[in-house]
């Protein structure tokens, strides 16, 4: 049996445990990569490739001016990564906002000033713009308008509608279109695949060019055609794109899969950053959902990262309100204990919620794999934004964009909105400030509002179980706070008149007088949206952060915290797992979960290769064995790596050798050695013995056995093993009783382990 696939080693490095068969020759074959692609890395190995690297420009930094020069530009390259990072995401980030502003809006009508002026930009310009109608201005016209002169009727909303529609439509082919022909890994959220990679797991081209440049384009079409997805998760694999590109340009990265990783993590907190305008939370996102390791270095590199790219996009400042971001609130009344109870039943809504769309979308998405709607796409993707578009156009708090919605819906009240939800009953007599709204009874405008929200938050939840994961850039950090934001006002609302007509009800009276202003409704839906994207999510810290930041509500972590908690109680007793990991395991990746425990009472020798009835264990001979033996054996076994005993008699353990290794040595060595044929004995010990000069000339391979292979006895727990797979990134460790060798576990072995354990099919991870 065999570990997974192992790099190959680079010319002139020295690494811990092991050589370089290359130290002789000039260079390796370049069509032999490190890795190959669906494969785990040896994070063991890299971190000891890296520590023999700087060790090796340390002592060099003191032979010359140049040397030191080259190792401070080494040490300072995370820096200057960093800050490119930072960079081109924050400025893609702003571009992909103003896009969307000024494409969503083409849907409804387009401005004559300027074409490329949004609906807002062009009445910001206009001098005929009232307060009353801001959002009202000759210069901004309907397509009704455009082509027949009429702004009202019956025939100008048939044709606004028709043209809606049709919009949508030609936006969600265009990005359905380009993600199949140019770059299949640009759709959907990423964040799974994110975190699948960051693991150590190989998934070529899903970081490359083309899926930066495609994803870029076509999140853009995706959000515009209102489809009930959101662009901030999408933001987290274009961050983790840039990263993957500026680290190539660089050796300490490129070169070691490790580090790059290290890289990876950092861009995930810049793409946080800028997807919500919150630095702190994007670092704090990184650390709970996304990354794997996660040293000191590299959180003081995402600060810098997602500072950089805040930064960025501030100077940008596309949503115009010289802020990071569109939601930004400020309430004007503290929240009272007694509060806390409507907070925890959003709470609770929040985590029902998500267990009940994991369930629905991991369904569907498995009736996607294995039923020929799979085979179509495109029509998919085409037949939900039609549906999406016809029923959403008639409701105004559906037909605009999410994230407007949600702005709307955690704006607190003033004397000047002219929002729906604004419209309450005004009291002549009052001579408070203008600043300073007392609670007052619901208008006709409000129980309408009421009523369309509460349509449009069915509409929510049946239509994003439906879009993510289809085959466009989708997120879901976006829908899922409308869901909640939507749940939240209406409770808010309620909980507000409830107050106001029964203010002498005793859980009231100490809190609530009359003419004071103490239920503030924009608060509830700031919490239910905390709450239900929890509850989808599984997040808690990064969560209550990313919140605050993208709100401004400093004062309201406490609501915030109460709802994120329960949300996360309630959704784990459904199920423990959150939607990037659900979509994780139903894709098969090879992901060790850190928060998954592992209770089952089984030992290494129930989960180690060869079992019972199996062939006996692939191995090699320190010495005896032939070139030809050496190749034939590669050439019959689709195995990654082969364990060297002193003889197969003893079967005493030596070391591991990696395939790749040994077949790079072995070509190196037939192309530019003398007198290595297939006959030549291959010797894996320290010295060679003396050989008549009739014998060919051996080939000694000790300098890329690692001779510190990761051991476990026979009788070692699974719950140890699994718990050192988790912890040192292990692609394999040997299973020994008394220094003899008896089988392999590998990181396979131990996800079918775990998933059998689960009573789940466990032949559904992918792996190679």
């Amino acid at each position: 049996m065999a570990a997974e696939a192992g790099p190959s080693v680079t010319p002139g490095e020295e690494v811990n445990g092991w050589g370089n068969p290359m130290d002789l020759f000039d260079e390796p074959f370049p069509d032999v990569s490190t890795y190959e692609d669906f494969h785990t890395i040896d994070w063991l190995r890299e971190k000891s490739r890296d520590t023999d690297r700087h060790r090796k420009i340390a002592s060099r930094s003191k032979e010359s001016f140049w040397e030191f020069t080259k190792s401070l530009l080494d040490a300072w390259s995370g820096w200057v990564v960093m800050l490119l990072i930072g960079l081109l995401s924050g400025t893609l980030a702003g571009v992909i906002d103003l896009a969307v502003d000024w494409m969503t809006d083409l849907k409804e009508g387009v401005c004559l000033s300027a074409l490329w002026y949004s609906h807002e930009q062009c009445c910001w310009t206009s001098n005929e713009t009232t307060f009353d109608d801001r959002d009202k201005c000759p210069q901004w016209q309907t397509w009704s308008e455009l082509m027949t002169g009429h702004a009202e009727g019956a025939g100008a909303y048939v044709l606004n509608y028709f043209l809606y529609v049709l919009w949508a439509l030609f936006f969600a082919f265009l990005a359905v279109s380009l993600v199949r022909v140019f770059a299949p890994y640009a759709c959907g959220s990423g964040i799974p695949e994110i975190k699948t990679i960051l693991s150590g797991f190989i998934i070529r081209g899903y970081l490359g060019k083309w899926t930066l440049l495609i994803k870029t384009v076509t999140l853009v079409l995706a959000v515009s055609s209102g489809l009930s997805l959101g662009k901030e998760g999408p933001l987290v694999h274009v961050a983790c794109c840039c990263g993957n590109l500026f680290s190539s340009l660089f050796s300490k990265y490129s070169k070691n899969e490790g580090k790059r990783r290290e890289v990876l993590s950092a861009a995930a907190a810049a793409g946080v950053s800028v997807a919500f305008g919150a630095p702190i939370g994007g670092v704090l996102f990184s650390l709970e959902e996304v990354s794997y390791y996660f040293p000191l270095k590299t959180l003081w590199r995402s600060f810098f990262a997602a500072l950089v790219a805040a930064f960025t996009l501030r100077s940008i400042n596309p949503f115009g309100n010289n802020r990071l971001v569109l939601f930004y609130v400020e309430y004007h009344t503290p929240w009272y204990m007694a509060e806390l109870v409507p907070f925890i039943l959003l709470g609770v809504f929040g985590g029902v919620w998500g267990a009940l769309f994991i369930r629905a979308n991991i369904a569907w998405c498995r009736r996607r794999k294995t039923t020929r709607l799979g085979r179509y796409p495109v029509l998919e993707v085409i037949a939900v934004t039609a549906i999406t578009a016809v029923v959403a156009f008639p409701n105004p708090y559906t037909r605009r964009s999410t994230s407007q919605l949600i702005s709307e819906l955690f704006n607190d009240c003033g004397p000047l909105d002219s929002s729906r939800l604004c419209d309450y009953v005004n009291d002549p007599n009052m001579t408070r400030p203008v600043d300073d709204i007392p609670d007052r009874p619901a208008g006709p405008g409000v129980y309408t509002a009421i009523w369309q929200l509460a349509l449009a938050l069915i509409f929510k939840i049946v239509v994003t179980i439906f879009t993510f994961g289809i085959k466009v850039p989708s997120g879901l950090f976006i829908p899922s706070m409308a869901v909640g934001a939507i749940a939240g006002r209406i409770m808010g609302i309620a909980v507000e008149q409830m107050a106001y007509h029964h203010h002498d009800w005793i859980i009231f009276k100490k809190w609530c007088r009359p003419g004071a202003d103490c239920v503030t409704p924009g608060l509830y839906a700031m919490v239910g949206a905390a709450a239900c994207l929890g509850g989808v999510t599984r997040m808690t810290v990064s969560l209550v952060v990313i919140m605050f930041e993208l709100t401004g509500g400093l004062e309201y972590i406490v609501p915030l915290m109460a709802a994120a908690v329960t949300s996360k109680w309630v959704g784990d007793a459904f199920g423990r797992e959150g939607i990037y990991e659900a979509h994780i395991q139903l894709n098969g990746y090879p992901f060790l979960d850190t928060k998954d425990e592992f209770t089952h009472r089984t030992l290494a020798a129930d989960v180690m290769h060869p079992r019972r009835g199996e062939p006996p264990l692939a191995v090699l001979t320190q010495d005896g064995t032939t070139v030809e033996d050496v190749e034939e054996l590669i050439k019959e076994t689709d195995y990654n790596g082969f364990p060297v005993v002193v003889s197969r008699k003893s079967e005493r353990l030596i070391g591991f050798v990696q395939r790749r290794d040994l077949t790079l040595a072995i070509k190196n060595a037939r192309q530019k050695q003398e007198g290595v044929v297939s006959n030549s004995v291959v010797y894996f010990t320290e010295e060679m013995p003396l050989l008549p000069p009739s014998c060919p000339q051996p080939l000694k391979l000790r300098c890329i056995l690692n001779l510190s292979p990761f051991t476990v006895t026979d009788h070692t727990p699974m719950e140890t093993v699994v718990d050192i797979f988790r912890k040192l990134g292990l692609r394999q460790c040997l299973v020994t009783r008394s220094g003899r060798l008896l089988g392999i576990i590998t990181k396979k072995d131990v996800l079918r382990h775990m998933a059998q354990m689960m009573n789940q099919d466990p032949d559904s991870i992918m792996f190679n």
